[in-house]
């Protein structure tokens, strides 16, 4: 499952409470600032695609969707996920359809792929049961593009199409906490030193962007890792008495240094792209601002994740986490508005998610 750890600063948590009736409300009804929408990642944005696979990690219970206006759905957590209070300041009027469930009436608008457990590595989660991995869902995203050229019946329309459309990728999360950081299940530690596998790691990771660029996207936030070492299931795993696990972070942000030069590079060898960084370390921890309490929101099962039919928190609005290593929709929040709007040039490079949208209607 795609555990990407939170550290908010408690004025961050003051914003994000200060913004969350503005997406719910302000963004929902009008005109979408762009034509389509797509996902791609973890459990931070899978919104129900694992539902009906072979595995443990899914959401498909409560507490999980509490506070979602249908409730239970699949996501990995008590409300909406980032992706889809992205989709909402975007201006969409519904949430992206899974891609498990999505019909061609929807497909046009775009495609939720998200995939609890799913890494950038195609091993990574496996020992969870099924997930649907990055090379997996770009192979499902390139037969969504040939089923809308087909409704479509015109291929300019389909590739001018995708053009306009917003892209999101969130992943990376389980090639270290379902992977690297599991040598009992897995052998990429014993194989690689920290600094070698965060090079494998964007190597790879360089070659999926550049087939989702091969299939017609232009307009791609890069999303970077959370502090992992500060999740709640490893400070517990780690017995460090509430501190965060800093060789952990330290590993995580060899990987994440490697993303902002990644997007430079892709920028200079795609001049008709736009490809951003967004940079989650500073959003959740801006000048080393101090952490809220980490702990879960709901009792956990062994695994981390809530236990079925567990009592929340009644405090939700003032939690980062839901289970051990998922945040809250108020986390997510603060993400979102972030993410769409900076507030410094070190929460994005080159560009916020806003002004995505911004260029593709200039062009």
């Amino acid at each position: 499952m795609a555990r990407n750890l939170i550290l908010l600063s408690s004025a961050l948590l003051v914003i994000g409470l200060t913004h969350v009736g503005t997406i719910a409300v302000d963004t929902i009804g009008g005109t979408p600032r762009v034509p389509c929408y797509f996902i791609f990642g973890d459990s931070l944005v899978d919104c129900g695609n694992n539902n009906d696979l072979e595995t443990s990690a899914k959401a498909n219970y409560p507490p999980y969707g509490m506070d979602f206006p249908t409730g239970v759905n699949g996501r990995f957590t008590n409300g909406r996920t980032i992706a889809d209070l992205i989709g909402q300041l975007l201006g969409f009027d519904s949430f992206m359809t899974s891609h498990a469930s999505a019909t061609d009436e929807e497909i046009c608008r775009g495609v939720n792929y998200g995939s609890g457990s799913a890494g950038i590595r195609e091993e990574s989660g496996s020992h969870l049961g099924d997930r649907v991995s990055m090379d997996r869902q770009l192979r499902n995203h390139e037969q969504i593009i040939s089923r809308i050229s087909e409704l479509q019946q015109n291929q300019s329309f389909t590739d001018e199409h995708l053009k306009k459309c917003i892209y999101i990728i969130n992943i990376g999360n389980n090639d270290y906490i379902n992977n690297y950081l599991m040598p009992e299940k897995y052998t990429t530690s014993h194989e690689y030193k920290m600094e070698q596998y965060a090079e494998v790691l964007t190597q790879q990771y360089t070659q999926q962007l550049k087939t989702l660029y091969r299939l017609g996207a232009r307009k791609i936030a890069v999303f970077g890792l959370g502090m992992i070492g500060c999740a709640p299931a490893e400070m517990e795993r780690f017995g460090t008495d509430g501190k965060c696990v800093d060789w952990i972070n330290d590993a995580v942000m060899l990987f994440n240094d490697r993303l902002k030069p990644l997007v430079d590079e892709l920028n200079i060898c795609f001049p008709d792209a736009r490809f951003t960084f967004i940079n989650l370390t500073n959003i959740l921890a801006p000048k080393g601002g101090e952490p809220l309490p980490n702990k879960p929101c709901c009792p956990v099962r062994p695994d981390g994740q809530c236990v079925p039919d567990g009592i929340c928190c009644p405090s939700r609005a003032l939690s980062v986490y839901i289970d051990s290593f998922h945040p809250t929709e108020i986390a997510n929040t603060v993400l979102a508005t972030r993410a769409y709007t900076a507030h410094s040039s070190l929460d994005v490079s080159p560009h916020d998610i806003g002004q995505l949208t911004r260029e593709i209607s200039d062009t």
